[in-house]
């Protein structure tokens, strides 16, 4: 495919639906749907409660990230604001982390695509469907941005028709108090044992997995620069977040702890699946595999979407060889050897994971979803350093997306940032892999360093 140099500038191919799905789709992945009655068995009713807490911070996140959008709906993603704001150093270790980020996503998701398949055709080597799925994604993410938020479109259609349905059967089960083996489905369900009857202990150590849940919402600050109306879109797709919240989340927690009492939904398994089967639906594993191969999918896509543009972002008007290969848009005005690089590196990890121990597979994922922690920390951050500057030139009143409650607002963000780091340290593998991820970042930040000072030499 033949680039051009004379035009850098993203097509504006993405409309209004697409951003709203993309940006919903980033608030639902494959833990909902697998991990809600692990999340359940571990704080007891009141992992509501910390859904609710980690889903207003994810919002205030994304109101900072909203307003550094709007003030600059040309960058090319949220790095150029970590740049701006917080130097040159910091915007290079973020934006290889979340490239990095998302090619670990990419990786676990790939091969969970693959034992999902599995399920209806056991024979099916999962690296190979990990590869098919890889070539058809790279294809429809080459064609156009426009073709990428189609994809996403309909498969969070998908995944919003799968929680609907879930909070629909379980309102009507409630009304009718609908018989299962563990007594009447109601509402009084929802408390058995006490609101925390885990213990703090148990509502303290869900903030892992619930934060984690919300990895990828971030992504819209990646389809600025390829959003029709970017100053209507992006706020109305960030203002829906807490909506988002209340009915995909705790709608669907309160569901599944009002059919069953929470003691009794299943930890191991989809929950969903426990559901439907409940209500003499014979499929529900089929159905449910269905949906969580679409998240999957879902996820794969939105790494070769993002990965391609922030891997665009950090080589663009680079002096490197690499740089001037990467760094350019094909005449389609996609970063196309950028999405073919990131794609050629999640296949050789695909294929790697085959022979890697079950433990490094999973430490490296791990490590991937700590980073994200680093990453909001740094948006923040740079909104602080952002509306600091906006103050100093006396220019408030002309802000197009303002952030409600500054500073307090993005103060509460870091301070349960920081929270959740802590809850890490509890337990051995997530201290490991917060102390990998430590790690990742010093090491870039060195590398950076040491760079810059040869660059210095040589010029």
């Amino acid at each position: 495919m033949e680039n051009q140099e004379d035009d850098n500038q993203l097509s504006r191919g993405l409309k209004n639906r697409h951003v709203q799905l993309i940006a919903l789709g980033g608030t639902i992945g494959t833990g909902l749907f697998l991990g809600a009655g692990q999340s359940i068995h571990l704080a007891g009713p009141s992992i509501i409660l910390a859904y609710g807490i980690a889903g207003l911070a994810c919002f205030l996140l994304m109101r900072a990230l909203g307003e550094l959008l709007v003030s600059d709906v040309e960058s090319n993603s949220f790095v150029f604001f970590i740049k701006k704001y917080l130097g040159e150093k910091m915007g290079f270790v973020i934006g290889w982390t979340y490239w990095m980020c998302w090619i670990a996503i990419a990786m676990a998701e790939v091969t969970a695509s693959g034992l999902y398949v599995q399920f209806w055709f056991p024979n099916i080597p999962i690296w190979l469907t990990g590869l098919v799925l890889l070539l058809i994604l790279f294809i429809i993410n080459i064609v156009a941005v426009s073709a990428f938020g189609e994809t996403e479109f309909w498969l969070a259609i998908v995944k919003i028709v799968a929680i609907i349905a879930l909070i629909v059967i379980g309102i009507v089960l409630v009304v009718i108090r609908f018989k299962t083996p563990y007594g009447h489905a109601s509402l009084m369900n929802v408390v058995n044992g006490g609101f925390f009857a885990t213990g703090a202990k148990g509502f303290v150590l869900s903030f892992q997995m619930v934060l984690f849940s919300f990895a990828g919402i971030e992504m819209i600050g990646m389809t600025a620069s390829e959003t029709q109306d970017p100053l209507v879109t992006i706020p109305k797709s960030i203002n829906e977040v807490p909506t988002r919240v209340l009915l995909f989340y705790i709608g669907s927690l309160l569901a599944l702890m009002s059919i069953f009492p929470w003691q009794h939904v299943s930890p191991t398994s989809s929950p969903f699946v426990q559901v439907f089967a409940g209500v003499g639906i014979q499929s529900a594993a089929l159905i449910v595999n269905f949906v969580v191969l679409t998240a999957a999918i879902s996820a794969c896509n939105s790494s070769l979407f993002t990965t391609g543009r922030m891997l665009f972002s950090l080589t663009y008007n680079g002096k490197s060889n690499f740089s001037r290969k990467v760094g350019r848009l094909s005449t389609r005005q996609i970063p196309f050897n950028a999405i073919l690089f990131s794609t050629l590196v999640i296949a050789i990890i695909v294929l790697l994971s085959i022979m890697m121990p079950g433990n490094v597979f999973s430490f490296i994922s791990s490590v991937a979803t700590t980073c994200f922690l680093f990453v909001w920390s740094m948006i923040v951050l740079a909104h602080i350093k952002y509306r600091n500057q906006v103050r100093k030139d006396g220019k408030q009143k002309a802000l197009k997306f303002k952030m409600a409650l500054f500073p307090i607002s993005d103060y509460f963000v870091l301070i349960f940032m920081a929270f959740v780091a802590v809850v890490l340290t509890l337990k051995t593998d997530t201290l490991i892999a917060l102390i990998g991820s430590v790690v990742w970042l010093v090491g870039l930040f060195i590398f950076k360093s040491l760079s810059d000072k040869v660059k210095e030499v040589e010029g």
